[in-house]
């Protein structure tokens, strides 16, 4: 029996690299990004606190009413006093 590393230079031999058929993850578009955004505490306390009553992490919660506005296409209402 070989190891591990005789293995992967055994297998990199039968493998051109340049002949496989790379494409584009089908999928990637849907992937999260991190971002840094400034959010009131009272708003991610919040948040929290549903977490805590549902079970679900709070930046799931976020992401998922934030989700719900873009699927709805809900428009922010501002009124000036």
């Amino acid at each position: 029996m070989t190891n591990s590393r005789e293995d992967g230079e055994i297998m990199r031999d039968n493998y051109n690299v340049k002949e496989l058929n790379p494409r584009k993850n089908p999928y990637a578009k849907e992937l999260k990004k991190q971002i840094t955004i400034k959010i009131d505490s009272v708003i991610i306390d919040y948040f929290k606190d549903q977490a805590t009553e549902t079970g679900i992490p709070y930046q799931t919660l976020i992401n998922m009413y934030l989700a719900d506005c873009v699927n709805n296409k809900r428009k922010l209402q501002l009124l000036w006093k």
